[in-house]
Order: structure tokens, then sequence, then C-alpha cells
């Protein structure tokens, strides 16, 4: 099988940014979990009980209005509901390149139990400060909470549940001995590429 590069981590942590910078500038096929993140909940949520039918049927004040922790734990059920579907299109992709794709959905855990090896492999997670600032920044936030009765509160754990996520990624990646990368925003975006490039050891 062609080389596959796993960008794992937690959200707003510049992994799409990296990412694309690489495959543009090294010419690889790059694959993003997050184009598809619907599709796959849409067919898992066939299945009787399952945590992807469950979200896709609440709504904004129902997902966001929950204890942060437990928004953390369902995130974490989902993305392992997926990981086979998203796992059964990378390897199906036509593509002459080797490949570098990125998504929450890699959970260290789930990309040591399929044997990738240490060095097709890192995160990226962000401070919680960088994490804040750059969501405030994003558009589709306001989308996201529309519908929420308390949208300040809603953000707030809505926040709080990416910082736990981002912790349990790390400590995840520190048990399997895997790469981590902390973007606090004081690295400049070239170095953070650079530094990516040189743990996958492309040319």
């Amino acid at each position: 099988m062609k080389k596959i590069y796993f960008v794992g981590g937690s959200p707003c942590a510049g992994k799409s940014t990296i990412c694309e910078i690489i495959s543009k500038k090294y010419n690889l096929c790059y694959f993003k979990v997050d184009d598809y993140l619907e599709k796959y909940m849409k067919k898992v949520a066939l299945n009787n009980e399952t945590l992807c039918k469950k979200n896709l049927s609440m709504t904004p004040e129902e997902i966001w209005m929950r204890n942060p922790v437990i928004q953390k734990d369902e995130e974490f059920g989902i993305y392992k509901e997926i990981f086979d579907d998203v796992i059964n299109d990378l390897e199906k992709i036509n593509c002459d390149n080797s490949i570098i794709t990125e998504g929450c959905a890699y959970l260290p855990t789930l990309i040591k139990e399929f044997g990738v090896t240490d060095n097709k492999y890192l995160a990226i997670i962000p401070t919680k400060e960088f994490q804040v600032t750059h969501y405030q920044e994003r558009q589709y936030v306001s989308n996201m909470l529309e519908g929420c009765f308390n949208k300040e509160k809603a953000f707030e754990n809505w926040m709080e549940r990416d910082f736990l996520f981002s912790k349990e990624i790390e400590r995840q990646c520190e048990n399997n001995k895997l790469k981590i990368m902390i973007n606090d925003g004081t690295t400049n975006l070239d170095d953070m590429v650079n530094e990516v490039v040189t743990h996958f050891g492309i040319d």
C-alpha cells in the first residue's frame, strides 16, 4: 500500500492549514476527514443504538448545553464508530503519490491498533488560549450555536469539551509513544510545517 501520513489531534489546532501546505509543496494527495464526517455519521446511524444516530437527532441546545465531559466522551465514541469507514475510504483513494490525511478521527489508540508506525503519525493540539481565540474568528461558529438559548454558555461548554478532548489526545499519545505538537500560536507556520515534514521523512 502507498505511504499514508496521518495527522490527528484536536479541533482548531492548525491541522488543515499545515497539511494543505505540505500536500501542495510535496505533491501529495490530501484527504480531510471532516469533509466527509456527516456522510460517515449517517452511514453508521443506519445501525441501531449508535452515538452517531443519537448525535444527528439532537438539537444544538441538546448538544452544547450538556456537561462538557459527556460531550467529550461521546465525541471519542463517534470517532471510534466511524474509524473503519474512514480507513476503508482512505485505502480506496486512487492516487499515484503518497497521501497525507488529517482529522480528529485519528485517535492515537485506534491508530496504534491499526498498525500505523510511529513515524507515520503525529497529533497537533492547541493550547486553550489559541483554541478559543481562533474559534472566535470562524464564521461557522454562530451557525453551529443557532437555536441555543444561552449561546455564551454553549460556546463555553464547546471550548471546554475541546480542551478536554485535547488533554485525552495528549494522554493517549504519551501512552503510545506517539509524537505531539503543541500549537500556542507563537511558532512560525513554516517551522511547524518543517517539523511535520521532518518527522514523516517527506522529501
